[in-house]
């Protein structure tokens, strides 16, 4: 009987809009826990050797990761497996590069090339509006951020 989460993914449940090659294994990197759900993200391994050919194996993209050159919404991301999903900014630090995950027509995560200033800000989708102590008013976004 297995106890607690799953930590592996099998590459046929992969979400489709990775675009995984189905001969390549069959184990898909599975993301950690973190702002997005499974279905909503994209992991950092996944974007850079997939993606953008940065990497060609896990251990390159773990050398890149570990080397704290990727920063995902303006914080640096050492974790191969962290789920960047819809609108985040994925900066690379050594070739000076700012993209935004975005959706193309057929509902697939595109990486959009973006100049500096636009990677400074990052639209985000209000879920849900209650109200706290002493009666502030708070917005928790789709990336579960806490807006006072």
């Amino acid at each position: 009987m297995a106890r607690g989460p799953k930590k592996h993914l099998k590459l046929m449940f992969a979400p489709k809009h990775w675009m995984l090659d189905k001969l390549r294994g069959r184990w898909a990197p599975k993301p950690s826990e973190g702002p997005h759900k499974l279905r909503e993200c994209m992991p950092l391994i996944v974007m850079l050797r997939e993606r953008l050919k940065y990497a060609l194996t896990y251990q390159e993209v773990k050398m890149i990761v570990k080397q704290r050159l990727i920063k995902v919404d303006n914080k640096v991301r050492t974790d191969q497996f962290y789920p960047a999903g819809f609108m985040d900014v994925v900066q690379i630090e050594k070739t000076k590069e700012n993209f935004r995950l975005l959706y193309d027509t057929k509902g697939r995560f595109a990486l959009h090339k973006i100049s500096k200033e636009e990677a400074t800000y990052k639209l985000c989708r209000v879920k849900k509006v209650f109200r706290g102590l002493k009666n502030t008013p708070y917005a928790i976004t789709h990336d579960g951020r806490t807006l006072r």
